[in-house]
């Protein structure tokens, strides 16, 4: 049984290295090299080129090199009796607590508007909240968004939170589904999209959700680009409804260089860097599961496919 790597547009060797440490004698083929297909029973993959599973009749699972697997499940030619699993990584968690913490806190503290004055020497000093006058709303708080809610809380904003089914976190008021939704936005002075992407939550972040906002509300996204109305968010922003966005995906990455995001004063753009996979670190669950499948045991992490996540 051979472990076949999948990442176009991404240097594989990281993986390459990490993989032949944790597992010696593991028979590793990178594509587009030359390989037996027939051989490839497990794939590590980022951004497969689409339908290229149904090229392996052998293959049993498809594993995602980061928590995201919507690059995956979106492909619509994936062979149905393929198992998907996604990474689950603490240092990856942590990460995005700390990225989504300092977009929190540059907000709070309106600290895209004294940049913006620094390049027009202006010195406008303008009024803030604090902490714990802020209601933070995370929308989708799962594995990755409890850990915000966690670095939040420690910081004395106040957080609520919402998915599909009902979950219990202390401090966390929590909301589930679409009848909870409307309370939970009507709340949320900071909302912070972290759901997965599936074909019912995309274009979620429209104009009618937004309009459910408090006025002047402000919007993190560290999810998908494709959970994003652009044109709607720029309306909104534009007619006061938002006071602003702080967006780290995009549907288009990198964004186009006309992108009215660029210049937008009320926008802050990062190039999808809230949490970055570190191969080293998520590795051993990797290794773990190509030896669970090996053994016949059932796999860590493991995606339902019918549900998208």
């Amino acid at each position: 049984m051979s472990l076949l790597v999948i990442s176009p547009g991404k240097d594989p060797e990281a993986w390459v290295e990490a993989l032949k440490e944790q597992h010696p004698g593991l028979n590793i083929y990178v594509y587009p090299e030359d390989h037996d297909k027939e051989d490839v029973e497990f794939a590590l993959t980022w951004n497969h080129p689409r339908g290229i599973f149904q090229n392996y009749p052998n293959l049993k699972v498809i594993a995602s090199m980061g928590a995201g697997v919507d690059h995956i499940t979106s492909d619509e030619e994936l062979p149905k009796n393929v198992k998907i699993t996604k990474v689950v990584d603490n240092r990856l968690a942590e990460d995005m607590g700390t990225f989504v913490l300092s977009l929190v806190l540059a907000h709070q503290r309106n600290l895209l508007h004294y940049r913006e004055s620094q390049i027009n020497e202006k010195w406008e000093p303008v009024p803030y909240t604090r902490n714990n006058e802020v209601k933070v709303g995370i929308l989708g708080i799962g594995n990755l968004g409890q850990r915000v809610a966690h670095k939040l809380l420690q910081n004395d904003f106040k957080v609520i939170g919402f998915s599909k089914n009902k979950k219990e976190f202390e401090n966390v008021e929590s909301f589930a589904g679409e009848d909870e939704l409307d309370d939970f936005l009507e709340q949320s002075d900071i909302l912070v999209n972290m759901l997965p992407l599936t074909p019912d939550t995309e274009k979620i972040l429209n104009k009618e959700l937004f309009e459910k906002l408090p006025k002047g509300a402000y919007l993190i996204n560290v999810a998908r680009g494709e959970h994003l109305v652009e044109q709607d968010l720029l309306a909104k922003v534009d007619d006061g409804h938002l006071s602003g966005a702080a967006l780290d995906v995009f549907w288009e990455e990198p964004i186009r260089d006309e992108h009215p995001f660029w210049k937008h004063p009320k926008i802050r753009v990062t190039p999808h860097i809230a949490s970055v996979t570190q191969p080293n670190s998520v590795v051993p669950q990797i290794i773990e599961n190509y030896e669970r499948l090996q053994e016949g045991e059932e796999l860590k992490n493991e995606v339902k496919r019918d549900r998208g996540y």
